[in-house]
């Protein structure tokens, strides 16, 4: 399975997300990236948002500067990607307001309710599925109707 691969960097985006060390190795995996996948960019800028959780208050605002700049070359190269989405609805609807960052946190919702209700015809694979799925439903990001809609969608 190769570093980049969507699964590796599913399983080590869960880890990082529960552990400073797991973040650090994948900032660390990440970081030097520089071909243009669209979902690798959406993974490396969620690794630099995951780095600012975990920085000094110093570092912590330029690394979410960073990642909201990997977000958008990463969008802008693929608009359509439920996944990338997600990535970027799970960062920036977790920052706080008054960093101004925030910006597309209906927009994504939006379009990711409509990706997993679509779904398998969504783009999302079932991992990614699920994961958004719960993700929405979990953190209360959907009405209870739209919570319901989704436990209706089976994976293919």
């Amino acid at each position: 399975m190769s570093a980049y691969s969507p699964a590796n960097l599913r399983r080590h985006y869960e880890q990082a997300a529960a552990s400073k060390e797991a973040g650090e190795k994948f900032y660390d995996l990440l970081h030097g990236y520089t071909a243009q996948d669209a979902l690798v960019l959406g993974y490396k800028a969620a690794s630099e948002a995951i780095k600012a959780r975990d920085a000094s208050m110093l570092n912590k605002l330029t690394y979410v500067q960073q990642a909201a700049r990997t977000f958008e070359q990463a969008v802008s190269l693929d608009p359509k990607n439920a996944e990338i989405r997600f990535l970027r609805f799970s960062v920036e609807s977790n920052l706080p307001p008054f960093l101004g960052l925030s910006k597309h946190v209906d927009e994504d919702k939006s379009f990711l309710l409509d990706a997993a209700l679509q779904h398998p015809r969504s783009g999302l694979d079932d991992e990614a599925f699920r994961t958004v799925r719960g993700f929405l439903v979990g953190r209360g990001h959907v009405s209870e109707t739209q919570a319901q809609q989704l436990a209706q969608v089976k994976g293919s």
